[in-house]
């Protein structure tokens, strides 16, 4: 009988590994087969490289296709499977930003504009924008409409985003009448002065006017005496109307001043931030009610009709609870586009696996990241976080090697406090912009959007002290305007990835190399300009083959870097 069961045992079990190497194999023809349309390529068309090693976009040596291919890492890509419409990658306009570069003469402004906007710069063409006060405004605590129980919105007016920056009051500022508003139409006339004028902005409310909320102020910080539990408030049942005309009004306003407004999202964040600056709260079940019963139809009866709301907008873990709420009721899903997201639930995490579910049910819905930072940073460690050394961050000023490396924290970083501290670990900034991005875009994600475009070398200036990375650091001490590595890898991105392209299936098989080691994704173009973007999060370079068809092409992906390989098909 022991005899019977050992030979029975090894009979399943070779079997399974008979199974196992047969579907492996399947797989591989599979593969073959779907890939089986012969390109007729014969080389790649371009490759660009921002590098540890200071490659900025650099451009290298193309690399010859061949027939087949071999054992070893490969990258797939299959461009007939055609998955979402692109609609773009950017960066932020705050009030923080227009106050930095006010600080400059208007040539030296002008050229930082255009790195951000031209054609020979990012040319940045998705991008975020703010509906009154936010962390990232210089003072904070202003609205649109200031008088107190103004329902009809008769003193509705926006200009607090064209006043500019009196020199008395900030004695180093070069342009007192930059601002806000004057930012936004510089973007817009660097657009419409070449070919590409395609700039889509998103614009959010942190929070409706005070008097329209509970609480009656901006925010309530948490205390002993709230049992710590701070709060943004939310809004009064009298004025949930008057808050859905408060955004169409800003949309008039602003189309007035000539610009217009691509999408809208009802608050941002509505899980609140605990009451540390300008918040109001929605759950999904009050945001639906929000939407179905007066911002979707009184966006649909104004000129805006063809203005976007995309709904949520906060970090992903949560994004199917508030899609299945929302997106779930058809009433309200007539007037929805899409969802935002953002991501400070985790600084490793792409939360690819929700994006995959939410795609899945709702296929015809966008996902579009709408912020993401280095936030908190050079922030002292407050009570219980058990690395207080490593938590505050240091020397990111002119210092290309602390975006390259594993430096930067965020707000859960050791925090006993923190739900899931786990994902949130110490990580290289540089990796995890690339690796969001590219992992997103290869599960569904439309479009991207950095947080603020510009800030001081010190992160800010923020009301609330909560300081952060971005792309240009400026010392408005001494004029010193730093490009950081972030700059010049969503430039690289931006630059080959445009709106209206495709994303198209891409694969990787990894061999000795861990599944965080290289990241892959691909979008097509109108003209058939393949573009396949690679992260090599590693020390060493990595070589693989590039698969396209029934072709091959021997790349070899430098040590940490982002490499773009484009192929005319």
């Amino acid at each position: 009988m022991k005899i019977r069961t050992i030979l029975l045992t090894t009979i399943a079990i070779s079997s399974a590994m008979l199974t196992s190497c047969s579907s492996q194999n399947l797989g591989e023809e599979k593969t073959q087969k779907h890939n089986g349309k012969n390109f007729g390529l014969t080389s790649t068309t371009e490759i660009l490289l921002t590098s540890e090693a200071g490659n900025k976009m650099s451009v290298l040596q193309n690399q010859p296709f061949s027939a087949g291919h071999s054992a070893g890492t490969r990258v797939v890509i299959r461009p007939n499977i055609i998955k979402q419409t692109i609609s773009g990658i950017g960066t932020s306009f705050t009030e923080s930003t227009a106050y930095v570069l006010a600080h400059l003469d208007p040539d030296s402004r002008r050229e930082v504009m255009e790195k951000l906007y031209a054609e020979t710069g990012a040319d940045f063409s998705l991008t975020r924008t703010t509906i009154g006060s936010t962390d990232f405004s210089v003072e904070g605590n202003h609205s649109h409409a200031e008088v107190e129980g103004d329902a009809a919105l008769k003193h509705f007016n926006i200009n607090h985003d064209h006043d500019g920056f009196s020199r008395e009051q900030y004695p180093g500022i070069r342009d007192e009448s930059f601002d806000l508003l004057p930012m936004i139409q510089e973007a817009l006339a660097i657009k419409e002065s070449q070919d590409d004028k395609t700039l889509r902005i998103i614009a959010s409310a942190w929070t409706a006017p005070p008097w329209m909320k509970d609480i009656e102020t901006w925010f309530i910080r948490g205390s002993e005496e709230n049992n710590w539990q701070g709060t943004g408030g939310v809004l009064k049942p009298e004025y949930v109307s008057t808050y859905a005309d408060y955004l169409v009004k800003y949309l008039d306003a602003y189309q007035a001043a000539g610009i217009d407004i691509w999408a809208l999202t009802p608050v941002n964040e509505p899980h609140g931030n605990s009451g540390n600056w300008e918040s109001m709260h929605f759950t999904a079940g009050t945001q639906n009610e929000f939407i179905k019963r007066q911002l979707g139809p009184k966006l649909r009866e104004s000129r805006h009709s063809d203005t976007r709301i995309l709904i949520y907008d906060q970090n992903r873990d949560h994004l199917e609870h508030w899609s299945d709420v929302i997106i779930g009721d058809p009433e309200t899903a007539a007037y929805v586009y899409g969802m935002a997201v953002h991501w400070y639930s985790s600084t490793v995490k792409v939360y690819e696996d929700v994006f995959e579910r939410v795609h899945e049910k709702y296929p015809g819905f966008a996902i579009i990241h709408t912020e993401g930072t280095i936030d908190d940073l050079g922030k002292p460690a407050p009570e219980a976080i058990l690395d207080p050394e490593r938590f505050q961050e240091s020397d990111w000023f002119g210092n290309d090697d602390f975006w390259w490396n594993d430096n930067a924290t965020d707000w859960a970083y050791t925090a006993t406090w923190a739900p899931n501290n786990h994902d949130h670990p110490i990580y290289t900034p540089v990796h995890r912009y690339a690796r969001n991005i590219i992992v997103s875009l290869n599960h569904w994600m439309e479009g991207w959007v950095d947080w603020n475009a510009v800030l001081d070398h010190n992160g800010g200036p923020n009301h609330a002290g909560n300081f952060c990375g971005a792309p240009i650091m400026i010392n408005v001490e001494t004029g010193e305007i730093y490009y950081t590595p972030i700059y010049h890898i969503l430039a690289q991105f931006s630059r080959t990835i445009r709106p209206g392209d495709k994303a198209v299936q891409a694969i990787k098989h990894l061999e000795n190399l861990g599944d965080d080691a290289l990241h892959t994704s691909a979008t097509i173009s109108n003209d058939n300009l393949l573009s396949v973007q690679m992260l090599n999060t590693t020390k060493n370079p990595i070589s693989y083959q590039l698969v396209i068809g029934e072709q091959s092409a021997e790349i070899s992906l430098p040590a940490n870097s982002l490499q773009t390989v484009r192929v005319q098909l």
